[in-house]
């Protein structure tokens, strides 16, 4: 018989599963508006993917999967007073990508600067470069506010869906017949596609092409790629500046550390080491959970932060659910070819093609054209590791001394790609044999770079579902595809962050808002809770 926990049966009025960065904000915004949410996280620390690590010991601190800030909005971090908690992020510096020829592409957004670099691989590229950043943000003027605004249910004739459809048009207003349509050509076209209008250089659509490929399933070629470069691009890092990117000092764990101060000083409590094994359901509404420990927790609201193949596959009886509900969160696409490796460096590379670079501030692109990404993707889809992966590389320890001693460095590559099958099974050797040819890669633009290396750690998909609860390793819990995005994720008709249980809310990455450390899947979840409580009173 299940011991039921007398204390926080008394005195919290939500629960919220999972301690990663959305349900912490959930959690805060609960707790700002009076509420006494309860957040229950499986692991001994909370931040899910944004979190930061010591696996060589404490002088080294790495940000185990997620590495970048850009898509959190300044209304949560002034909300939450994050900058109060110990939230502060140093934007990044310029792009580098070394060629397999000798050349280099340095990009400082310096625009006489960048002029020069472009033109040197192609002067129509270094003519064509600004009218399509000022063509992409055009439409992402538009569409950026739909990532604060939850979705509508499309289709439903209620008459407040009805309502909230009109809104969403209304929203929308701006959009006039040419951005119309360059809207739709985003959400459909592949990457390579919408460069190969715009650019002629491989070296230059490479580089352009990475904020499209990166953390998907998916190569260049794959129709939908095109409106994942626009969701890379629409964020900012606090500072007004669309498509800013920047290092959380302290690395990401640091944020997540900021967001649950903010939770606490609202009073919101936070346990780790509580892995929730069930949602307690009593006439088709949610009551509460129970731990693998035995214990019950009850409140009137609960919010899983979790995947929802965890939350509604796991945690419920599918008979608790809607048949076709289940269908949909079984056939939602997690896959993944995501390798992170994170190592410790006795000094900085050199490059051969630019012996004299000095700031390392930036990312550092393994892209060497369409070709080349499309080859790796290939690779996995096919059943092996990509042969020459593709990394996107930073070095935040440029900007950051407290995250190793001082003349060393530690650097974060993400990259791709191995076959999505691999998150089902550990594959020790094979991602050995992979970490080296991504090293490798590097040693060829930066001789003596492998000597550098102090440590290294390797985190592939099996890791990140089993360790991190990413499942398939996907660090987006569901592909940006054009069918899993807006009203249809994570399901059709749930796409507002209710669920078919009553009293239990969603607001997974996998959720409207999701994909990066945004916090926007949180805030928007929270508002309908509190939406819903001014209701029914």
């Amino acid at each position: 018989m299940r011991r039921r926990s007398q204390e926080p049966d008394r005195e919290c009025s939500a629960i919220v599963i999972g301690g990663g960065h959305n349900g912490l904000v959930a959690a805060a915004y609960l707790a700002r508006a009076g509420l006494r949410p309860l957040v229950l996280e499986a692991r001994d620390n909370t931040g899910g993917a944004a979190t930061t690590e010591t696996p060589w010991g404490p002088e080294f601190k790495v940000t185990a999967l997620s590495y970048v800030m850009s898509l959190m909005p300044p209304t949560v971090i002034d909300d939450l007073r994050l900058r109060e908690h110990g939230y502060r992020v140093v934007p990044m510096g310029p792009s580098f990508a070394p060629f397999d020829d000798g050349r280099a592409l340095l990009l400082t957004e310096d625009p006489v600067a960048d002029h020069d670099e472009l033109a040197a691989f192609s002067k129509a590229d270094a003519e064509a470069m600004p009218r399509f950043d000022a063509w992409l943000r055009g439409v992402g003027d538009v569409l950026a506010p739909l990532l604060l605004r939850t979705p509508p249910r499309v289709g439903s004739r209620r008459p407040g869906d009805l309502i909230d459809q009109l809104r969403l048009a209304w929203g929308l207003r701006g959009l006039d017949v040419r951005r119309s349509a360059d809207a739709v050509r985003l959400f459909t076209m592949s990457v390579s596609d919408v460069l190969n209008e715009w650019f002629t250089s491989p070296e230059i659509k490479g580089l352009m092409a990475v904020n499209g490929i990166i953390g998907t399933w998916a190569g260049p070629e794959a129709p939908g790629t095109a409106y994942v470069m626009m969701h890379h691009t629409i964020g900012d890092i606090g500072d007004g500046k669309m498509g800013g990117w920047g290092y959380p000092v302290g690395g990401m764990g640091a944020v997540s550390a900021a967001i649950r101060r903010s939770a606490e000083s609202f009073g919101a409590t936070v346990r780790t080491g509580s892995p929730v094994e069930r949602i307690l359901v009593e006439g088709g509404r949610a009551v509460g959970v129970a731990t693998g420990d035995g214990r019950e927790f009850r409140a009137p609201i609960v919010v899983a932060a979790t995947h929802p193949k965890l939350t509604f596959l796991r945690h419920l009886d599918r008979s608790e659910l809607p048949a076709d509900f289940v269908t949909d969160i079984e056939r939602l696409r997690t896959r993944s070819g995501t390798v992170k490796i994170n190592v410790a460096l006795a000094g900085l590379p050199r490059f051969a093609a630019r012996p004299d670079l000095t700031d390392y501030s930036g990312a550092i692109e393994l892209a060497q054209s369409l070709d080349y990404l499309e080859r790796a993707f290939q690779d996995a889809r096919e059943g092996r590791a990509a042969a020459r992966p593709f990394a996107d590389t930073v070095i935040p320890s440029t900007v950051d001394d407290s995250l190793c001693p001082p003349g060393s460095h530690v650097m974060s590559m993400f990259t791709q790609w191995v076959p999505h099958t691999w998150a089902s099974e550990p594959q020790p050797d094979e991602l050995a044999a992979y970490a080296d040819r991504v090293i490798g890669e590097f040693d060829k633009h930066a001789p003596g770079f492998a000597d550098l290396i102090l440590h290294r750690q390797v985190i592939g998909p099996h890791e990140m579902e089993h360790e991190y609860g990413l499942i398939g390793g996907n660090i987006f819990h569901g592909e940006l595809s054009p069918d899993q995005l807006f009203h249809l994720r994570p399901a059709p008709g749930y796409a507002d962050f209710t669920t078919p249980i009553r009293g239990l809310y969603q607001c997974s990455s996998a959720t409207h808002g999701g994909g990066g450390v945004t916090g926007i899947a949180g805030y928007l979840c929270s508002r309908r809770i509190l939406k819903d409580g001014r209701r029914r009173r």
